[in-house]
C-alpha cells in the first residue's frame, strides 16, 4: 500500500514514510493509492476485542509494518491507560447509540489515535533508519494538544511543540496542557485562533529553509494533527468496532445499515467514518454536525467552501474551526484523484478564502448530509437528554445529537443511529452543568466536578483529579507571526 499526495499524484511513499513526514513536500495530504477492503467478515469481527479489530483494519493501510510491529504498537496503545477494557463503549440513551470515545488518559476522542501514534512513529523511524530526533509540531483547538503531549511525553528520540489559541479553549483543556510533564514537551499560547495556529504549523512543516536548518541540528518535523495518516487510520477502527458490537449485541441484523453522526471540526473523525464505509462497513448516511461556525454545513449545501466569515467562540471549542484540513482528502477522492484541481482549490482557499466545486465532484458526496446547532440548541439538547434518560453528554456530542434529531425529523429516516461522543462532559463542566441548571452559571469549571459526578452517576476521571493539584509548567506565549522564531528558540537552533 503506497500513499500519494493530494496535490501531486507522482509523489508516492510507503505508509511508514507517510507517518513520519505527516505532510507531503508539496503541502498536500497523504491518501492511500487505493482504498482496501476488509478481508474478515463481520460474523468473525463481532467476536473480537478492540485490539484484534484494530489489527485487522490497520494492517490493510499500514502494510509495510510487520504483523509483530503492528500488534506491538496496538498492545502498547490500548492498554490500562484506558479506564475500560472495552476501550470505546457503546451506550444506548433514548433512540440513539453513543460511541464513548473519551475513556483514554485525556478524556477526549483524540486518545484513540494519539495513544498509538508515538509507537507507529518510532517504529517508522527505525524502519526508515532515521538518525534525527523527530519534532512533533501540532496545532490544537483543545483536545489534540493534550492527547499528543501525553502520548509523546518523554518518548525517546522525540520532542513535541503544541500551539493553542490563548482564548479559544476551555479552562480544563488549558490546564491539561500547561501542566503537562515531560522534558521533551513545550506548549505555546498564540495570540490568535485555531485557524491561525493550524496555518502557521502547516507553513512551518513546508518551510524548506527551516528544514535544512533543523537537519543540520539533528532534527526533523512531523505532525500529530489529523493531517497525519498515522492519526487517521486508527480512527477508522472504532467505526468498524461499533458495527461489530451492535451485531454482537443483536441490535442490528448483519448487513443492516446504520447512520453515523460526528461533531466535526477538522474533518478527520468523519473522514475516518467515510473510510470505514468504503472498506466495507454497512454505514448509510454520514451526518456532519457543526456548531455556529457552520462552514461545513454551508459547504455540503452549496458546494462552496467559504471561510470568509466571523470566527465564533462557542461552548464546543474543539469545533471552532473555519479551515477543515482533512476535507482536502475527501475533495481529492471525490474529484477522482484530480491532484491538479485539488491543488488549485486549496490555493484558492489560501489566497481568496474560498473555492467552488463543480457538480460532478459534489455528486460524490451522496453519502453525506450536514446539520448544525446553535448555542441555545446545544444547551437544550444536553438538558433534554438528561431529563429524558439521565445520560449526560458534553457540548460537542450535543451538537451531534441535535443534528441527528433534526435529520430524523427532516428525512423520516429511521435507521439505527450512532453518535460519536467525542469528549467527556468533565472537560466542559460549566457549560454542561449550566445547561442542566442555570444556577451554575457563575461557578468555575473545576468547582463543579463533584456536582457533575452526582448528576451523571459517574466517577470523576483521573485526568480531572490530576489537574486540580498540578503546577503550571508552560507559560510561553507568542504572536502568530512569531511561531517560527518560537520553534527555533525552543530547539536552540
Amino acid at each position: 500500500m503506497l500513499y500519494q499526495s493530494t496535490r501531486n499524484n507522482e509523489e508516492k511513499v510507503s505508509a511508514s514514510e507517510a507517518v513520519l513526514r505527516g505532510i507531503s513536500r508539496d503541502g498536500g495530504l497523504y491518501v492511500p493509492e487505493e482504498i482496501p477492503v476488509l478481508d474478515v467478515p463481520f460474523e468473525t469481527l463481532k467476536g473480537m476485542s478492540y485490539q484484534e479489530i484494530a489489527y485487522e483494519v490497520m494492517k490493510l493501510f499500514l502494510s509495510d509494518y510487520t504483523e509483530e510491529e503492528l500488534k506491538e504498537c496496538i498492545d502498547k496503545a490500548y492498554d490500562d491507560k484506558f479506564d475500560t477494557k472495552e476501550i470505546a463503549p457503546l451506550v444506548k440513551a433514548g433512540d440513539n447509540y453513543y460511541l464513548e470515545l473519551f475513556h483514554g488518559p485525556t478524556i477526549a476522542f483524540k486518545d484513540m489515535a494519539l495513544s498509538i501514534l508515538p509507537y507507529l512513529m518510532t517504529t517508522a523511524a527505525k524502519k526508515q533508519h532515521i538518525k534525527n530526533d523527530i519534532v512533533i509540531l501540532t496545532a490544537t483547538s483543545g483536545d489534540t494538544g493534550k492527547a499528543a503531549l501525553a502520548g509523546f511525553a518523554d518518548v525517546k528520540g522525540t520532542k513535541i511543540i503544541v500551539f493553542y489559541p490563548k482564548d479559544g479553549v476551555s479552562e480544563v483543556q488549558k490546564l491539561q496542557m500547561v501542566t503537562q510533564k515531560g522534558e521533551n514537551t513545550s506548549v505555546v499560547a498564540i495570540h490568535g485562533n485555531f485557524d491561525n495556529a493550524q496555518t502557521g504549523v502547516k507553513q512551518l512543516l513546508a518551510d524548506k529553509e527551516l528544514e535544512v536548518k533543523m537537519n543540520e541540528a539533528g532534527y526533523q518535523f512531523s505532525s500529530a494533527n489529523s493531517i497525519n495518516i498515522g492519526r487517521l487510520v486508527p480512527q477508522i477502527v472504532y467505526y468498524v468496532y461499533t458495527y461489530a458490537k451492535l451485531l454482537q449485541k443483536k441490535e442490528i441484523a448483519e448487513g443492516e445499515k446504520i447512520n453515523v453522526v460526528v461533531p466535526t471540526g477538522n474533518f478527520g473523525n468523519i473522514l475516518a467514518a467515510y473510510l470505514a464505509k468504503k472498506i466495507g462497513t454497512p454505514i448509510g448516511r454520514l451526518i456532519c454536525a457543526s456548531n455556529e461556525n457552520k462552514v461545513l454545513y454551508d459547504f455540503f449545501g452549496t458546494g462552496v467552501y467559504d471561510k470568509n466569515r466571523e470566527f465564533i467562540l462557542t461552548s464546543s471549542p474543539s469545533m471552532d474551526i473555519l479551515i477543515s484540513s482533512n476535507l482536502e482528502r475527501l475533495v481529492y477522492l471525490a474529484s477522482r484523484r484530480d491532484d491538479k484541481a485539488t491543488k488549485r482549490w486549496m490555493e484558492e482557499l489560501k489566497e481568496e478564502g474560498r473555492y467552488t466545486l463543480p457538480d460532478s465532484v459534489r455528486e460524490e458526496f451522496a453519502d453525506f448530509t450536514a446539520g448544525y446547532a446553535t448555542e441555545e440548541q446545544v444547551a437544550g439538547m444536553i438538558k433534554e437528554l438528561y431529563e429524558d434518560t439521565g445520560y449526560v453528554i458534553d457540548t460537542h456530542t450535543a451538537v451531534a445529537a441535535f443534528a441527528a434529531e433534526q435529520y430524523k425529523k427532516d428525512s423520516g429516516d429511521t435507521s439505527k443511529t450512532v453518535i460519536a461522543s467525542t469528549a467527556s462532559p468533565y472537560k466542559f463542566m460549566k457549560s454542561v452543568m449550566t445547561a442542566i441548571n442555570p444556577e451554575y452559571e457563575n461557578s468555575e469549571d473545576l468547582e463543579l466536578a463533584n456536582d457533575l459526578s452526582k448528576v451523571s452517576k459517574t466517577k470523576i476521571p483521573e485526568a480531572v483529579r490530576e489537574i486540580m493539584s498540578a503546577s503550571i509548567r508552560h507559560t510561553r506565549e507568542c504572536k502568530v507571526d512569531e511561531m517560527k522564531d518560537c520553534v527555533e528558540k525552543i530547539l536552540g537552533i
